[in-house]
């Protein structure tokens, strides 16, 4: 799906950083940067449950472009606001290191 023609590359593949652990505490999803002492460690993320399955998504394998439309099938939004949110988050994790572009 490419509903909007600028921007990052849709067919791009991104996969974790083996530094970061996901986890669902309660009702909530975190992600941890694991440091090698407790002190290292500069903060704890949290997400949505869009954003834990995004999360769950980014295996190496599935196209930024694949992840869209899982979330569209998944979830009730719009695919111009799917891909412009997707495309933010997975910036985001990025910048925190926590995921990376093949």
């Amino acid at each position: 799906m490419n509903t909007l023609n600028t921007g990052p590359n849709l067919d791009r593949l991104y996969t974790k950083d083996s530094s970061v652990v996901f986890r669902k505490v309660a009702e909530e999803f975190i992600l941890v940067p694991i440091k090698k002492r407790a002190d290292e460690v500069d903060s704890i993320y949290t997400m949505n449950e869009v954003g834990s399955r995004i999360w769950e998504l980014v295996d190496g394998e599935k196209s930024l472009s694949e992840i869209i439309d899982i979330i569209l099938n998944e979830f009730e939004v719009s695919p111009e606001v799917a891909e412009k949110d997707i495309i933010e988050f997975i910036n985001q994790l990025e910048h925190i290191g926590a995921i990376r572009a093949l």
